[in-house]
């Protein structure tokens, strides 16, 4: 007889659990509390949909964990980022590998995932339930377990927990109840609220630049994009994801050092300052930029060093131009807060992993109990890390759960 197998959350982790085990012959129920199901699959990549990233090799993927590096080697190897690529390949959907190594469906839309996901749950068989809401879980004597949702108990001879990130202690109830500790959940890949006039007015402009963080000791480089609140794009959000805890230590208020052009230093910059005295010495320095950075930005940083917009290179002075230079290599800003893009939260925190075995994804604290996704203290950064950890800790314990352990 199959195993009765529940899987609470209907999430990435969640239906890719299910459609593994129910592949495997298991007997399998997944509930979500929500009226919707795989809703951050959905709004993901802008509703594209970054389903992994284009890196192949398992010891570099596990290194784009802030959390879980080490733990997730052995399941990599189970199920990796060419597994990812194969299997929805199977399945009729085609990804495509842009610049920066994201990978999407061809069709850039994250329907085409949600679609196919349906289609394997249903061709397996799954049994999928909305506003269901799991109360309660009680591990009964003879090692099966009875789920409580209104006046209804479910039974199941597996239970699976992928709930998603614990935004608060209380959305891990479920794993403390049967015996689980869970690692205090503060917000990872989030951007910075800045107030400075002059860089909101670039709201738009993205370049590649570096940030620091030096009260956190982080550092990090990448695409940088101001927006009306501050500062986003890739090299905040990998920021946030390794500083997730240091940077809410500090409450999230620290002074934050731009390098808008990490491909000079200062003698490089001082040399092209004193080509433009000899070569544009009759132009004014707010429009003649130092390239690559846009126009818009040049013009912001001479203004913002104090230079007055009708200098020109003959008149501008040596301390003028350390000065700028200054400006370019080292902008103070002072971060006030964070903002969140609410759709698509990401939390470091959850289920301890030391209490989980990742051979198989299931408890070291409560036999038939398994874990997959953000419900575990596991987070990527920005590029298709996190649905990876979703695919892969799916696939490992929907094995596990139907007794048909993989690789």
């Amino acid at each position: 007889m199959a195993s009765r197998i529940i899987v609470v959350g209907g999430g990435a982790a969640g239906f890719f659990a299910a459609i593994t085990a129910a592949e495997r012959g298991g007997d399998v129920t997944l509930v979500e509390k929500t009226g919707r199901f795989l809703d951050k699959v959905r709004i993901s990549g802008g509703g594209r949909c970054n389903v992994t990233h284009a890196c192949f090799e398992t010891r570099e993927f596990s290194t784009r964990y802030p959390r879980g590096e080490r733990t997730l080697l052995s399941p990599f190897q189970k199920f990796s980022a060419s597994d990812t690529v194969a299997w929805f390949a199977e399945r009729g959907v085609k990804l495509k590998t842009e610049a920066d190594g994201r990978m999407f469906p061809v069709t850039d839309s994250s329907q085409t995932i949600v679609d196919c996901l349906f289609n394997a749950a249903q061709k397996a068989g799954v049994k999928l339930r909305l506003h269901c809401t799991i109360d309660s879980v009680t591990r009964l004597a003879d090692g099966t377990f009875e789920l409580t949702t209104g006046a209804e108990k479910i039974p199941g001879d597996k239970l699976l927990l992928a709930t998603g990130g614990c935004r608060a202690l209380a959305a891990g109830q479920l794993a403390i109840s049967l015996g689980h500790t869970l690692i205090a959940p503060v917000p990872s890949l989030f951007t910075f609220q800045i107030e400075s006039t002059w860089l909101r007015s670039l709201a738009g402009v993205a370049v590649a630049a570096e940030v620091a963080a030096p009260s956190a000791k982080l550092r990090e480089d990448g695409p940088l994009l101001v927006t009306h609140w501050g500062l986003s794009g890739p090299a905040v959000l990998k920021m946030s994801a390794w500083g997730a805890r240091a940077l809410h230590d500090l409450n999230y208020r620290f002074p934050l050092l731009v390098n808008w052009l990490p491909s000079m230093n200062e003698e490089k910059l001082v040399a092209e300052f004193q080509a433009r005295r000899e070569n544009a010495g009759a132009k004014l320095v707010v429009n003649v930029p130092v390239s690559p950075l846009p126009g818009r930005l040049w013009e912001q940083l001479v203004l913002a060093t104090g230079i007055a917009r009708d200098t020109r290179w003959s008149v501008m002075t040596r301390t003028q131009g350390h000065a700028l230079g200054q400006q370019i290599l080292r902008s103070e800003f002072q971060v006030t807060g964070k903002s969140l893009n609410k759709d698509e939260f990401v939390t470091c925190g959850g289920v301890k992993l030391s209490e989980v075995n990742f051979k198989t994804m299931e408890s070291k604290v409560c036999p038939g109990l398994y874990f997959a996704g953000e419900l575990l203290d596991i987070d990527g950064i920005t590029g298709g890390f996190n649905f990876q950890a979703a695919w892969t800790t799916g696939f490992v314990a929907g094995c596990a759960m139907a007794g048909k352990n993989e690789k």
